[in-house]
């Protein structure tokens, strides 16, 4: 039926790999995205912080949050996008939880993680 096809496309995906570094929960990220406007396509960039990730085979995903203007903003970006042009990790930080969601209640000094020396 259809579940040993689905199991074979996902097997092939699994065996390319993903074209992204390997990046943790806490981790500051600066993620190239492709945006297509028109009939013209950029890249544009978004930096942040790891608050979460999903890991679920192809269907895996990273939620990636920043204070924008005093706002949070929070994205989440597929692992296996053809969009992404580029991932880059910035700093790394020491967390003990799976999910930084507690993140979301904390501004300015609160919101800060203790870096991890590499």
């Amino acid at each position: 039926m259809a579940v040993p096809t689905v199991q074979k496309i996902e097997a092939e995906e699994a065996e390319k790999g993903p074209g992204i570094p390997p990046f943790r929960i806490g981790d500051g990220v600066k993620v190239h995205c492709k945006i297509s406007e028109g009939g013209k396509e950029r890249i544009q960039v978004f930096a942040g912080t790891v608050i979460a990730i999903d890991r679920k085979g192809p269907n895996a995903t990273f939620t990636v949050r920043r204070i924008s203007h005093g706002v949070g903003v929070e994205k989440v970006f597929p692992m296996h996008s053809p969009h992404i042009a580029q991932l880059e990790v910035v700093r790394s930080s020491h967390v003990r939880r799976a999910k930084l969601y507690y993140l979301r209640r904390r501004t300015g000094k609160q919101a800060r993680l203790r870096e991890k020396i590499r």
